[in-house]
């Protein structure tokens, strides 16, 4: 019986180190007592900086609502559209919440919590230019986020654009647009609405090209965590805060889209 003891405390000593223990995503955030937050700064009213450089918008909202959820202060990293997942998995930021379409894919290397937002691919052209319908972009120069679902649409919809990248669709995409120095941009519709209201010159093609789930995005391997965000969110929609911030930012009288809390 000895002999079998200590058989079963010499696997479980193995087992243990081939199973290394990770402690909980929310204990190591309280532990450092703070949470780096990942938002995109590329377009109002998502993410900006405004005239103090203080990072603010719709994204930025939650992020601190976040933060305050958890108890500690936050610390805002600005992250450009193909840098996100990757500063998820290496561990450079805690969360991301910018502005990141939930899909498949992307589902592959990261987890997303339920949507907190919800956008759609738009399209947006300078009014003088001979752009009508998607098929009017083919030789037109686009201006498109590297690593965005807009990138991968257009590929594929229209292969002839002449697709102009930029890492920060704001400063860089819209400076380009105002300057007329591309035809056109495809983002979140989120966005190209909210430019349109500012630019008489600019005007947003009619449709969206996708429906999309923005979800909160976190590193793989903490399934408890992701379960704590879940609830977040379902509590951010529940309590009013959604309608009250997406009003906020798109106006009084915009609608929100419907979102579906968990809990």
């Amino acid at each position: 019986m000895k002999r079998i003891l200590t058989t079963l405390a010499a696997l479980a000593i193995a087992a243990g180190s081939a199973f290394p223990s990770f402690a909980g995503m929310i204990d190591d955030i309280r532990s450092r007592g703070t949470v780096r937050i990942g938002v995109s700064l590329g377009g109002e009213p998502i993410g900006f900086r405004d005239a103090q450089n203080n990072p603010v918008g719709y994204d930025v909202d939650v992020a601190t609502l976040l933060a305050q959820k958890l108890g500690v202060p936050v610390e805002f990293v600005d992250v450009s559209g193909d840098a996100r997942i990757s500063m998820l998995v290496s561990g450079q930021i805690d969360v991301a919440v910018a502005n990141t379409s939930a899909t498949l894919e992307r589902a592959k290397t990261v987890n997303f919590t339920i949507p907190y937002n919800r956008a759609g691919l738009r399209i947006i052209v300078q009014k003088d230019a001979a752009i009508k319908e998607l098929k009017d972009l083919a030789g037109k120069k686009v201006v498109v986020g590297r690593g965005t679902t807009g990138e991968s649409f257009l590929k594929t919809a229209v292969p002839d654009a002449q697709l102009v990248y930029v890492d920060q669709f704001a400063p860089d995409g819209v400076l380009q647009l105002q300057q007329k120095r591309v035809d056109a941009a495809i983002e979140d519709s989120s966005l190209l609405d909210y430019l349109a209201t500012k630019n008489p010159s600019l005007v947003t093609l009619p449709g969206l090209y996708s429906n999309d789930p923005i979800g909160i995005a976190v590193a793989k391997g903490d399934p408890e965590f992701v379960r704590w965000l879940d609830m977040f969110v379902s509590d951010y929609i529940q309590s009013g805060s959604y309608a009250a911030n997406y009003k906020k930012w798109w106006g009084p009288e915009s609608n929100p889209p419907a979102l579906n809390p968990l809990w």
